[in-house]
């Protein structure tokens, strides 16, 4: 890291592929709680959505997006990839989320790591997630208010996500540099974080030399976002990360600026602004509730959003507590 560098504090946000729409939407916001706060469509690709789920007003390290490919198959699982999605929930939570996912029909499975108790579970496409008892995202998501969860047990930003690698040597040379270092080991999983408690500051890697490369699809990550503070210093990050790295020219995704490279063992990589936020082009109190698209598809919203399949958002509250 350069003396202009400043260190990243932890994720943006995680980018998914999922299958059917409307059962993504209903699964992250009816089951896990979380806002949906923007429906727009995938800049590279505008048949497609892109769906942003969060706390309260989308804050980084919350947010959790999707792709929506209807009839997408199955991805598989394998070295290169994150292979699971940690979000916090408070300690006490534990017990009503066990209870939830029970009467919702989704199983389970309780474990502990790094002394910690850890919920797994998997979302309609198969996709890993872990709900993860901790402190330390403590005041980093607000709940959501279209939410039947109450506001005590629901989900507190990211809490880590797992990569699978075959080797770890160069892909934690790379952390090191960008804040991440090791803190500990259990078994084949290595820990790494940042300094501070920032929502995602915590990044573990499972070592498998036997394992086999992923295959992308339904349920698989596509990308993982960090968070630039600005643009000043996502430009110093682009130069920094440029020496050893192939980096995209930034990218302006209208809600953050980003830039793209693949880290050593294969997993996308992005570098995301804070700014400007999902509030620039809709009022905060109606997020997500209407398709939004970039300035230069503005002309073609209708036709874009008569192609897309229709979605119904359900907005409930805390009056219907499971």
């Amino acid at each position: 890291m350069t003396s202009n560098t400043r260190p990243i504090v932890g994720l943006h946000h995680v980018t998914a592929i999922a299958s059917n729409p409307q059962r993504n939407l209903d699964f992250y916001t009816q089951v896990l709680g979380l806002r949906f706060v923007k429906k727009t469509v995938n800049f590279d690709d505008p048949g497609t959505y892109h769906f942003y789920f969060g706390d309260d007003q989308g804050r980084p390290g919350t947010i959790l997006t999707f792709f929506p490919w209807p009839h997408a198959m199955r991805g598989q699982r394998g070295a290169g990839e994150v292979v699971e999605t940690a979000y916090s929930i408070h300690p006490a939570s534990l017990a009503y989320w066990q209870q939830r996912l029970a009467t919702l029909g989704v199983a389970t499975h309780t474990t502990e790591r790094f002394g910690e108790a850890v919920l797994q579970l998997e979302d309609p496409d198969g996709m890993p997630l872990a709900l993860i008892a901790s402190d330390l995202s403590a005041g980093q998501a607000e709940a959501p208010r279209f939410a039947d969860v109450p506001a005590q047990h629901a989900l507190r930003g990211f809490h880590s996500v797992t990569m699978v690698q075959r080797d770890a040597d160069r892909t934690a040379a790379l952390l090191a540099k960008m804040g991440f270092l090791e803190q500990q080991r259990e078994g084949n999983r290595i820990r790494y974080a940042t300094e501070g408690v920032a929502a995602g500051h915590q990044l573990d890697i499972v070592l498998d030399p036997a394992a086999n490369r992923s295959r992308l699809g339904a349920g698989s990550v596509h990308h993982i976002a960090f968070r630039a503070v600005d643009e000043q210093d996502q430009q110093e990050w682009l130069a920094l990360l440029g020496r050893e790295h192939v980096v995209s020219p930034v990218m302006d995704r209208d809600y953050f600026r980003s830039i793209y490279f693949r880290e050593p063992g294969g997993v996308l990589f992005e570098l995301a602004t804070d700014a400007p936020g999902f509030a620039i082009d809709e009022p905060l109190e109606s997020l997500g509730e209407q398709l939004r698209v970039p300035a230069w598809l503005n002309s073609h919203l209708q036709q874009i959003e008569q192609a897309l399949p229709a979605v119904t958002l359900t907005k409930r509250s805390t009056e219907e507590v499971l």
